[in-house]
């Protein structure tokens, strides 16, 4: 990992092109490794034939490659999980929310999306051993729903100092969509500055893009963009073994005449850069229901949790 190596240690990388790399998000050799010649000779300014060398040396120094399945099980024994603080929800999450992996929550308004991502951003905080990894939160707000007074309440429950938790979750309002791809590529800066991040909170991750490229006309461009954004969360969670979190809105779907008319928003893209999905919609009360729609390796299931006031709890 980086810590081992440093883009110095590439040969081709001098003292000059590593601070060019670096000032362009380019600050590791993993992120060099999996960058294209193209992308890489325009951060640095150097010529494609010669940052394809260097990607091909960080790949060699790294060994990244082919492996085999047996190699990747032990692998994939590294990923953790996180509890969402609900034994229901934990059990339909195969033990809870995973690391090297985007999670999307997707649901109509008032489904509890957003204070699922609170209480995840104050259990992430919990021990190894009492379902948290230890480590810190970044809350990337787009809609302005974020409430620390909702992290203290949660806190309280979880019998965590108040102040502590509230210092270990670094928040950012986004006011469109490039500030919010801006952010997202930031984060890598973060955690090479020493910030144990372990859980990256984006809510909402679609709204933006939504709102700001409308029509067929425009769509080409937000489904890049949106791409773009997807895989720079899911290399950071793959890189640094944390866990993403993204919300998504939900249109309706007037041509359906069996079943539940709502789908979420963002089309395919959305869809294949989330590793598992979760659909979440309003029942009795305070009463909701989970149900998981997509995950590489679970089964198809519904539990039902409560929104109370010191955080979400099963039903």
């Amino acid at each position: 990992m980086s810590g081992v190596l440093s883009l110095e240690d590439l040969p081709g990388i001098g003292p000059a092109i590593s601070k060019k790399l670096s000032e362009s998000g380019y600050r590791t050799p993993e992120a060099v490794a999996v960058a294209t010649p193209k992308e890489l000779a325009a951060a640095a300014d150097i010529g494609e034939s010669t940052a394809a060398r260097i990607i091909e040396a960080a790949r060699e120094k790294l060994n990244i490659g082919f492996i085999s399945a047996e190699e990747y099980l032990g692998q994939r024994k590294s990923i953790s999980q996180i509890t969402t603080g609900t034994k229901n929800l934990d059990q339909l999450l195969g033990g809870g929310v995973e690391t090297k992996g985007i999670t999307e929550l997707f649901g109509e308004f008032r489904t509890g999306k957003t204070q699922l991502c609170h209480q995840l951003a104050v259990t992430v905080q919990l021990p190894e051993e009492l379902g948290g990894l230890g480590g810190e939160a970044i809350y990337i707000d787009t809609e302005g729903t974020f409430r620390p007074e909702r992290l203290i309440s949660i806190s309280e429950r979880f019998t965590l100092e108040p102040k502590e938790v509230l210092k270990n979750v670094t928040f950012a309002r986004a006011y469109n969509s490039d500030h919010q791809l801006y952010l997202s590529q930031s984060i890598e800066e973060l955690i090479e500055k020493g910030k144990n991040i372990k859980l990256i909170i984006v809510d909402s991750i679609v709204g933006y893009f939504r709102a700001e490229y409308i029509g067929r006309g425009m769509l080409a461009e937000r489904q890049q963009k949106l791409n773009k954004h997807l895989h720079t969360l899911l290399k950071l969670s793959e890189l640094y073994n944390l866990a993403v979190i993204v919300t998504n809105q939900v249109m309706a779907k007037p041509d359906t005449f069996f079943g539940d008319p709502t789908s979420p928003v963002g089309g395919h893209i959305v869809a294949h850069n989330c590793t598992t999905r979760v659909y979440l919609r309003k029942s009795r009360g305070n009463q909701r229901i989970a149900r998981l729609v997509d995950s590489p390796y679970l089964p198809e299931a519904e539990v039902v949790f409560s929104i109370e006031e010191d955080g979400v709890k099963d039903a």
